[in-house]
């Protein structure tokens, strides 16, 4: 009995021991907007309770938006539990945003054939920042002097203050802060194999296999406590967004949200056009809502959004009073520059696709001809209703007319008068209609 305690006592105290092989991995794909930040910092400090070996974040990304890669940095530095941070597979970037979260991490790693750099931060409403790293150009030839242009006030301090993060970073992790200035000032990127030889990565590997390899028996602080990987033969568990973060990561990317917007705006305009079932009505009310909810989410140009709604009155203005073209062709290029300008940001990740831009001109512009061709084809059109349409009508006299009587017309009865006098049953033709009486003549005297 004593030898079955024994080992009993020896499953308990591995227990513990075996919870910890396994690492998270977790995967950063395209651009870092809101959803992103909030999947990772989720983990994060799910992680702190969890406690797994490390967590392994996989990236490969042309960059994101400031307050989300702030979001992530926090967590990350706030962690307790190791961050390796891992550029791959080969051709991936960590640009931009992705170059602040590496150099956030506590181990820095990337794959052969990927880049990093990039860095420079561009004001969100106004102009880019300026590229240069001093006031003065860097690339003057000798004996030439060409000053680059001074950037405002505000631009400067976005600039400094973007420099000054990345520099605390790499001195927080011990990589090479003038290469992490340079990126940011003159957006100076590096290969994987030149990022190991300036100590701005630690290490770089085939795949996550050849990763966990490298890491093994690799000591660091992490908040001024040793830790010691051991992740030879270690398993990973892949952590994927849940049904919430997955909705906000799909709502935030820019051309959902202006598909939802559109399709909200244009369902809601149905709805009014034609009203029924509602169907149209409720349709376009929950994409705005949730179009505005994206646009919360995103860095939107009040201008950009403004120019996209009077695009779209201009064009429902023409259907109203007709113009020939005029209102419509003014709200398509309304329509047009408010679309490219509705997100503030010249990251691409962040933009409107093109094609999408572009399908709904050409839907809008088919639209519009449309309704021109409807209208004239309706101002030529020959009266089929009202008293217009009855001029030229026959009809039989009900009751003799000398000057007065009663006409059917249209199956209805009519007070007549007439010039000539007209017997009882003799065809009527109309000539004009006066209030509720009829002007008819002898339908064989009808003048040609």
């Amino acid at each position: 009995m004593n030898w079955r305690g024994l080992l009993l006592l020896l499953l308990m105290l591995g227990l513990p021991a075996l919870a910890q092989e396994r690492f998270w991995q977790l995967e950063v794909k395209g651009g870092i907007g809101p959803g992103t930040s909030d999947f990772i910092v989720t983990e994060l400090n799910q992680a702190q309770t969890e406690k797994p070996a490390f967590v392994l974040l996989t990236m490969d990304t042309p960059g994101g938006l400031y307050s989300a890669t702030r979001d992530i940095i926090t967590a990350m530095l706030e962690s307790r539990i190791p961050v390796v941070v891992y550029v791959s597979p080969g051709g991936a970037r960590a640009a931009s945003a992705g170059t602040y979260i590496l150099y956030a991490s506590h181990v820095a790693a990337m794959a052969p054939g990927t880049h990093l750099g990039a860095a420079t931060p561009v004001q969100i409403g106004g102009p880019s920042l300026p590229g240069t790293p001093t006031e003065k150009d860097k690339g003057e030839d000798e004996g030439k002097q060409d000053t680059a242009p001074e950037g405002t006030a505000m631009e400067r301090k976005t600039l400094n203050d973007a420099i000054a993060y990345i520099r605390s970073l790499a001195q927080l992790r011990g990589r090479n802060a003038d290469w992490a200035e340079l990126a940011v000032r003159e957006a100076a990127t590096l290969t994987a194999t030149e990022a190991l030889e300036q100590n701005v990565i630690e290490l770089i590997a085939d795949d996550i296999p050849a990763l966990l390899q490298s890491l093994d028996g690799r000591e660091l602080l992490v908040h001024g406590s040793p830790y010691t990987f051991a992740s030879t033969g270690m398993q990973g568990e892949l952590r994927e967004p849940d049904w919430r973060q997955r909705f906000i990561i799909i709502i935030s990317n820019p051309n959902i949200a202006y598909l939802l917007m559109l399709v909200g705006m244009y369902g809601l305009l149905l709805e009014f056009y034609s009203p029924g079932f509602g169907v149209a009505g409720v349709t376009g009310a929950i994409c705005l809502m949730l179009a505005l909810l994206a646009l919360q989410m995103l860095p939107f140009s009040t201008a950009g959004l403004a120019l996209l709604g009077l695009g779209l009155a201009l064009m429902v203005a023409e259907g109203l009073s007709p113009s020939f073209g005029i209102l419509g062709g003014g709200g398509l290029v309304a329509f047009v520059i408010g679309s490219v300008l509705l997100f503030d940001t010249p990251d691409q990740a962040f933009r409107v696709a093109w094609p999408f831009i572009a399908a709904f001109t050409v839907f809008s512009l088919a639209l519009i001809l449309v309704v021109v061709r409807m209208l004239v084809k309706q101002r030529h059109a020959v009266p089929v209703s009202g008293a217009i349409a009855m001029i030229g009508e026959q009809g039989i006299a009900l009751t003799a007319i000398a000057p007065t009587g009663t006409v059917m017309v249209q199956g209805e009865r009519w007070q007549a008068h007439s010039e000539d006098p007209i017997a009882a049953n003799q065809p009527v033709v109309i000539l004009a209609v006066e209030d509720l009486t009829l002007n008819v003549a002898p339908a064989k005297e009808t003048p040609s």
